[in-house]
């Protein structure tokens, strides 16, 4: 998280608009991130996550060992193409189409894999090489699912950061801002034509970390407040998270993207962290995934789109102790890397006194 397009043109297929692929099924996720060296193993995951009756995962590439694991367990995993493997793929369809085959294709239809997450952040980060190349790769890729008669099962998608937005506040004012608007609409006009969301990870944890003294901690975590007023849209917003969405929507109907979905792909809080990292604890963690979890639960819209049901992947599964940065990085696990639950929203893990739950096997 954060703060020209080459392409071999007897792959270029035609784009009409086609039936929308589903890739989040249910409207809780979770990431499984694992830079880590102490976390458990792919198979022990599989037995935590069936526990806890988490079905959608996001993983940041394709192991191999994870997509075992993950095989015939009713698990529904939107796999990642590395930032680092853009200009490749976007520069060659047989990589795209090698890499598809092996890290997609050869797992189906045992894993159930629903997605590929084509880059990271790419548009408003800091590798400015990669935003030209984003859109090709996301072609290319595009073209080896459908060529491979895959494209009505994996769906093609990239998150965004809230790095892509000039303006956020109020949600009505949402926009993208201009160095990024030029690689953004062509993007958009693809995964138009190929039935893809914008995917979006949004923080309340972060923004509230950068402001603390002008931003309402309960506003952040879903408690009880009077929020805030949008005098364009004339809706009030007693969530930041809503708040976030329905800023994206705007700058999407901003650029004539009106009927695009916006998904969360990742949107969590630290339990610990930095003494500049207001809020990161473990009480503030806990209130908003617990109250998050209940938000999701409910299958409903925000204010501005209240038709457009809320769905969201959890970042993240695992403390990672390896991840650079800010002690926060390590520390927006639901789970220690032991397996013990970091703190309680109704999922069980290795409680004390309690058999060890990655020992069990889940039917």
């Amino acid at each position: 998280m954060t703060i020209s397009r080459l392409f071999c043109p007897f792959l270029l297929l035609f784009f009409a608009p086609i039936a929308s692929v589903q890739a989040f099924t249910g409207t809780y996720g979770i990431n499984y991130g694992r830079i880590a060296n102490n976390i458990p193993s792919p198979d022990e995951v599989v037995t935590l996550l069936r526990a806890a009756k988490i079905r959608n995962v996001r993983i940041y590439d394709a192991d191999h060992s994870v997509l075992k694991a993950f095989s015939g367990t009713g698990l529904e995993i939107v796999v990642g193409l590395p930032n680092g493997q853009l200009q490749n793929m976007s520069s060659n369809p047989d990589h795209a189409l090698s890499w598809v085959k092996e890290n997609v294709q050869s797992f189906l239809p045992g894993t159930r894999i629903r997605g590929i997450a084509v880059g990271n952040e790419v548009l408003g980060g800091d590798d400015y090489s990669l935003w030209g190349v984003l859109l090709g790769a996301a072609k290319n890729i595009y073209n080896a699912t459908r060529k491979l008669h895959l494209d009505q099962l994996v769906q093609i998608s990239t998150a965004n950061s809230f790095a892509v937005f000039e303006i956020s506040y109020p949600p009505s004012s949402g926009i993208f801002k201009d160095n990024v608007k030029q690689y953004m609409k062509p993007l958009l006009e693809f995964f138009q034509q190929i039935g893809s969301p914008f995917c979006l990870n949004a923080y309340p944890f972060l923004a509230y970390a950068s402001d603390p003294e002008h931003i309402d901690i309960n506003y952040a975590l879903f408690e009880p407040t009077k929020g805030i007023y949008d005098p364009i849209y004339r809706l009030r917003y007693d969530n930041m998270l809503d708040a976030q969405i329905d800023a994206a929507y705007a700058a999407l109907e901003n650029v004539g993207f009106d009927k695009m979905e916006v998904i969360v792909t990742e949107t969590g809080w630290a339990s610990n962290g930095d003494q500049s990292e207001a809020g990161a604890n473990v009480t503030n963690a806990r209130t908003y995934n617990y109250n998050l979890r209940k938000r999701l639960a409910k299958r409903k819209g925000t204010p501005h789109r209240p038709k457009n049901v809320v769905k969201a992947y959890i970042f993240a599964l695992f403390n990672e102790n390896e991840k650079p940065g800010h002690s926060s990085e390590n520390n927006y696990g639901l789970f220690k890397a032991d397996g013990t639950i970091s703190y309680d929203i109704g999922f069980h893990g290795l409680n004390a006194g309690d058999s060890s739950l990655l020992s069990l096997k889940v039917p």
